[in-house]
């Protein structure tokens, strides 16, 4: 286990390998084996070291790299404390779980990304296992940090990679949109996010999971006022509502579908997205001591389920419906952690990785069958040309429908159970959703695989032309050297194999969180909630035996029936989702137009774009621009005015000092020379002159006295 820190470094190698050295010097296939060993190296290390925390007795385990900031001094709320960050990884059981998601995942995607990827230029390509590893490094970082600061790194890791992958194609507008789209949302929510985890600083004066976690298990509830643990709670509930895709900041997830699909199976299906789920769930002890704040992120998270479902229901771009899913899912999440079933949370988080992972990647294989056509409408009979594809999406789409024996029917059961002890209201949220899950995933699954072909035609009747010759003539993508699309075939082995294993993973994966209905009856407890509890409440045994009473358990008849009637609903909606859209295809079409107005508002997505659009988009541009009124007029015009009054009054001062200073001082010199010229004529230095003027002075001295004398 001291190994763990390889984890995420192995495909960050990855990462600088093909960023530095690859997009000049690598091959196609050599840049994907560099991105797919690392990430198997990642993989391996991950059951290694899950595997040695299974049987350790303590199962934490805290490996320090360095001691990356200092203690510096800061305030808190007991005074002067000191701020220090060691670049620190913690495997426990929550981490142990994401770890084995996120390189198991994250390696199946790699597989499937060196043949659906093939078509892009070498540059491109190796461009893009560059983004694909260096998303996955900082993912692990996220879910393996022991303080707040190490997971920050990876929380804004992974916002940066989102941006980069989901505009990897960006010389397309909607694709370059839709990724700034993503980064700037993700920041409103990453905002809250730093202050709350400046708040945690500042009152318990550490970033430590484990020393928040213990620190906050002494101090009490606050169920009657919303104190400082509730505001805590809230900012960084506002954090994960902006990577989880909650209400109000899901608008970025589904224009997230811009991206490749490998990018919307990895980052907005098993991974990126459950960040925020992971991040309540590692807080846990904080979260259960905020039940305000823990009813605000079920209520959130049910109504964002219930409303993402609605969208679901109308969508025809086939990665739209899985991207909606994806919010809906998350919302059932969230719903779990807020009700304080925070296993059941986990777990949903476990099972859903599998099923949507394979979704997502079984529309890219039928996106990549059909020329890059992504409506549903133009599809069609998909079953005959990709049957691999068509029965692994077909076992994704009965696992999230919640179909008994599959993984979706054990989380999403678990999660139902604990709502209606918490919330029968909730739970009534959470079975419509379930119901229209059902619905909405099995439309998708008519939609494409069944009923008549309705795509293009490639070369005469579209019944008998995707043929085995016709797709062997095919290459990896359906184009041969000339870019002939040679009509819908199956895909290559490494986008199929990755498909069967994520199939395998979504039926079976359940099993490890068998109800207590079932486990009492074959002896099974349930091991996940189990083995994931260490994770959710802090080492005092007080606590311990508090959040074992934390949730009150259903009989066995309340959760028999409970269960019987979710899978009533999910059967209702499979049934509904036959007759409409194989059964009687054009009933569907008349009842669009018999409810235009919701189908409508369904459509455009409740105008939730639309009014941001003309609320927040233009309020900011308006804001923008008025900012810029004011620079350029009152800012720029107050810096102008002083720079023209300067030059007005230099040229004043330098008229005064021309005219007026300098034309006095000329004056007096002027005066000078004319006086010294009157003067200088009676010194003429003549002997002569000088007797002639003296005779002159005696001459009228003797007259003034003479006239002096006779007028007196």
């Amino acid at each position: 286990m001291d190994l763990i820190w390889l984890i995420p470094v192995l495909p960050g190698i990855g990462a600088a390998l093909n960023g530095l050295l690859g997009i000049r010097y690598f091959s196609k296939p050599v840049a994907a084996a560099i991105a797919c060993a690392t990430m198997g190296g990642a993989l391996l290390l991950s059951i290694f070291a899950f595997a040695q925390l299974l049987g350790a007795e303590h199962r934490e385990h805290v490996v320090t790299l360095a001691h990356w900031i200092p203690p510096i001094p800061l305030q808190t709320v007991d005074g002067l404390g000191a701020f220090e960050a060691p670049w620190a990884f913690r495997l426990d059981p929550l981490s142990g779980m994401m770890i084995l998601i996120v390189s198991g995942i994250g390696f199946l995607i790699h597989l499937y990304s060196s043949s659906y990827m093939d078509h892009e230029p070498r540059g491109g390509y190796v461009r893009f296992f560059c983004y694909l590893n260096l998303f996955c490094f900082f993912m692990l970082t996220l879910v393996l940090g022991s303080t707040f600061l190490v997971m920050f790194v990876g929380w804004e890791g992974v916002g940066l990679c989102s941006y980069l992958l989901i505009g990897f194609w960006y010389h397309k507008k909607s694709a370059a949109d839709a990724g700034k789209k993503a980064f700037v949302v993700n920041r409103v929510g990453d905002f809250g996010f730093v202050l709350g985890v400046f708040l945690i600083f500042f009152t318990f004066g550490t970033i430590d999971f484990r020393e928040v976690a213990e620190a906050a298990s002494q101090m009490p509830v606050e169920s009657a006022a919303f104190g400082v643990l509730s505001t805590i709670c809230l900012l960084l509930f506002v954090g994960a509502v902006g990577k989880s895709a909650q209400i109000p900041l899901y608008v970025w997830l589904p224009d997230a579908m811009e991206g490749p699909t490998p990018v919307s199976a990895l980052i907005h299906a098993a991974t990126m997205v459950t960040a925020g789920v992971y991040m309540v769930g590692r807080n846990a002890v904080l979260f259960s001591h905020a039940p305000m704040v823990m009813t605000i992120v079920a209520v959130v998270g049910g109504v964002t389920a219930l409303m993402a479902a609605t969208i679901g229901l109308v969508q025809t771009d086939i990665k739209k419906v899985l991207a909606y899913s994806t919010v809906s899912q998350l919302g059932y999440m969230f719903l779990a952690t807020g009700v304080g079933a925070f296993g059941a949370g986990a777990f949903h988080l476990m099972t859903h990785a599998f099923f949507k992972a394979l979704l997502f990647l079984g529309s890219g294989s039928v996106i990549h069958a059909m020329n890059d056509e992504q409506d549903m409408q133009k599809m069609g009979n998909m079953k005959l040309y990709m049957p691999t594809t068509f029965i692994t999406m077909f076992v994704g789409a009965l696992a999230i429908a919640g179909v008994p024996g599959l993984s979706g029917f054990f989380s999403k059961d678990e999660i139902l159970a604990k709502t209606f002890v918490a919330s029968p209201w909730l739970w009534g949220l959470a079975v419509v959703t379930a119901g229209m899950t059902a619905f909405y995933m099995f439309r998708l699954i008519f939609m494409t695989f069944f009923g008549e072909y309705r795509g293009p035609k490639w070369g005469g009747d579209a019944e008998g032309q995707a043929d085995g010759d016709h797709a062997a003539a095919a290459d990896d993508h359906g184009h041969d050297g000339a870019h002939v699309w040679h009509g819908p075939h199956e895909s290559p082995k490494l986008m199929t194999v990755p498909l069967m294993i994520l199939a395998v993973g979504a039926a079976v994966a359940g099993y490890v969180g068998i109800p207590p209905i079932i486990g009492d009856f074959v002896g099974v407890g349930n091991a996940i909630e189990h083995f994931l509890e260490p994770s959710f409440v802090a080492e005092s045994a007080a606590l311990a035996e508090e959040g074992e009473h934390a949730v009150a358990h259903l009989s066995h008849v309340v959760e028999f029936g409970l269960m019987a009637f979710s899978v009533l609903i999910a059967g209702l909606g499979i049934a509904l989702a036959y007759h409409l859209y194989v059964r009687r295809p054009k009933r569907a079409v008349e009842l669009a137009e018999n409810w235009a107005g919701a189908h409508r508002v369904l459509t455009n997505k409740y105008y939730v774009d639309e009014a941001y659009n003309s609320t927040v988009i233009k309020g900011t541009m308006g804001s923008a621009r008025g900012l810029w009124a004011v620079d350029r007029n009152v800012v720029d015009g107050a810096v102008n005015g002083a720079g023209w009054l300067t030059r007005a009054l230099s040229w004043v001062s330098h008229v005064l000092d021309k005219y007026v200073v300098d034309g006095l001082v000329n004056l007096a010199a002027w005066i000078c020379a004319e006086g010294s010229y009157i003067f200088r004529r009676g010194q003429t230095g003549l002997i002569q002159n000088y007797a002639v003027a003296t005779l002159f002075g005696v001459f009228a001295c003797a007259t003034a006295f003479l006239v002096v004398r006779f007028m007196g």
